[in-house]
C-alpha cells in the first residue's frame, strides 16, 4: 500500500535508506551493465517519492524545491543514474504542477501520480535540432473529428524512455506555426511507441539508458499543457533542471571526497606522526566541494522565493543566474572528483578498489553535456548584450 504523503525530513531519511541499501549495492553493476536501475527506482515508487513535489491537496507530499535538491544529493551519492531518472522525472512533474492544474484531466493524473507513481520521462530534444529546446520540427496534428491528436517526433535521447510510463513531448503547436510556438504534451505508455534509432554505450550515465528513438503518439487534446512551451520553459522546466542536475553532481562530488577523505584517514593511521602528503590536496578538494555545495542551495532557495513571480523568472538576470550554475557546478563536479582520485592514486584509479573513483570521474563529464556548456555560454552571451546590470 502506498504511503499518501510523509514529512519533507522523513522523505530525505527515506532517500538516504534506499540510496544506501538498494542503490548503492547496484551502481557498480547498473554502470557495468548500462542497465535501468530497476531496483532503486522501485523502492523509490513503493515509498511514494515519485510523487514528492505533488501538492498534498492532491496526496502528495507537497516537498519544496529545496527538498528536492536535497533528496538528488542524496540519491547521487550513492548511484548517479538513480539520482539521473529521479531527477529527470520530478522536471517533468514540476512541470504539470506549476503549469496545468487548472486542467481537469491534469488534477486527475495529480491524484493518478499519488496513487501509482508512474514515471515520466521527457522528448524535448529532435534530429536536425539537437539540443535546442525552444525549437521543434515535429508538429501537433489534430485529429479529424478535432478531439485529439496525433505526433511523431525524432529524438535524439530520451532517457530511459523504454521504461517511462510517460512522457512529456514538445512540438510545434500546429504544422503552421513557428520553430518557437511550442507546446507540451503528455503521451501514455498505451498511446505512444518508441523505435529505436541509436544505442547507449557512454563513458558515463550509463544507467540512465538514454537512447534515441522515433516517437509515434496520439492523445486526446486534453493531455495538451494548456499554458505555451515558452512559459513552461523559462518559469520551470530550465531552473528546475539546472537545480536537479547540480544537486546530483553535488552528491557524486560528495561521495568522490569522502572515498578521498577515508583514503587519507586510512593512510594516516599507517604513520600517525606523520600526515600524509595528500593531506593538503584534501582540504583543496573540501573547499572546492563546500563552494559547489553552497551554490547550489543558494540557487535552490533564490528559486523558491522567486518561483510565483513570473515577472522576475521572465527576466534575463534570472536566466543567466540560472545558467551560471550549471556552467559553474558542470565544472566544479569534475575538479572535486579529479582532485579525489589523485589523492587516492592508483587506488583511486584502480576499478576494484574499495576507492574506486572510476565510475565518479566518466559520470562527472557528462554534467558539461546535458545542454551542452557551449550553447549554454552562447544564450549568455546574447542575453548580456542588452541586459542591464541589476
Amino acid at each position: 500500500m502506498l504511503t499518501r504523503f510523509a514529512p519533507p525530513n522523513d522523505l530525505a531519511s527515506t532517500a538516504q535508506r534506499i540510496g544506501a541499501t538498494v542503490a548503492a549495492p547496484l551502481a557498480d553493476a547498473v554502470d557495468r551493465d548500462a542497465r535501468f536501475p530497476h531496483e532503486a527506482i522501485a523502492a523509490l515508487r513503493e515509498a511514494s517519492l515519485l510523487s514528492a513535489f505533488v501538492p498534498q491537496e492532491y496526496g502528495g507530499a507537497g516537498c519544496s524545491i529545496v527538498d528536492l535538491s536535497a533528496i538528488c544529493a542524496t540519491l547521487g551519492q550513492h548511484c548517479s543514474a538513480t539520482a539521473m531518472v529521479f531527477a529527470m522525472h520530478q522536471i517533468q512533474v514540476a512541470c504539470i504542477v506549476r503549469h496545468a492544474k487548472q486542467s481537469a484531466f491534469f488534477r486527475d493524473y495529480l491524484h493518478e501520480m499519488v496513487a501509482h507513481q508512474p514515471l515520466i520521462a521527457s522528448a524535448t530534444s529532435e534530429v536536425g535540432i539537437g539540443g535546442d529546446v525552444r525549437s521543434s520540427s515535429c508538429a501537433i496534428v489534430h485529429t479529424d473529428d478535432g478531439h485529439g491528436f496525433t505526433i511523431v517526433k525524432q529524438a535524439p535521447v530520451i532517457s530511459y524512455g523504454a521504461h517511462a510510463d510517460d512522457i512529456l513531448v514538445t512540438a510545434r503547436r500546429t504544422p503552421s506555426a513557428a520553430a518557437n510556438d511550442q507546446v507540451l504534451a503528455l503521451v501514455r505508455k498505451d498511446g505512444f511507441t518508441l523505435a529505436p534509432l541509436n544505442g547507449w554505450d557512454t563513458l558515463g550515465f550509463r544507467g540512465t539508458c538514454s537512447l534515441g528513438y522515433t516517437l509515434t503518439a496520439g492523445g486526446t487534446n486534453e493531455q495538451i499543457l494548456p499554458a505555451a512551451y515558452a512559459e513552461i520553459s523559462a518559469q520551470t522546466m530550465l531552473p528546475v533542471s539546472h537545480i536537479v542536475w547540480t544537486s546530483l553532481w553535488l552528491g557524486i562530488a560528495t561521495a568522490a571526497v569522502t572515498r578521498a577523505r577515508t583514503y587519507i584517514r586510512s593512510e594516516a593511521r599507517k604513520n600517525p606522526s606523520k600526515a600524509p602528503a595528500a593531506s593538503v590536496r584534501l582540504a583543496e578538494a573540501v573547499s572546492t566541494l563546500q563552494a559547489m555545495r553552497a551554490s547550489v542551495n543558494d540557487a535552490a532557495h533564490q528559486y523558491e522565493r522567486v518561483m510565483h513571480d513570473p515577472e522576475t523568472m521572465a527576466g534575463m538576470g534570472f536566466a543567466i543566474q540560472m545558467n551560471n550554475l550549471k556552467l559553474i557546478a558542470s565544472k566544479q563536479v569534475i575538479d572535486t572528483v579529479s582532485q579525489a582520485m589523485l589523492i587516492c592514486g592508483m587506488a583511486g584509479y584502480k576499478q576494484d578498489s574499495p576507492y574506486s573513483l572510476g565510475r565518479h570521474l566518466r559520470d562527472a563529464y557528462g554534467a558539461a553535456l546535458m545542454i551542452n556548456n557551449d550553447r549554454i555560454y552562447g544564450a549568455n552571451a546574447s542575453m548580456l548584450l542588452v541586459h542591464k546590470d541589476d
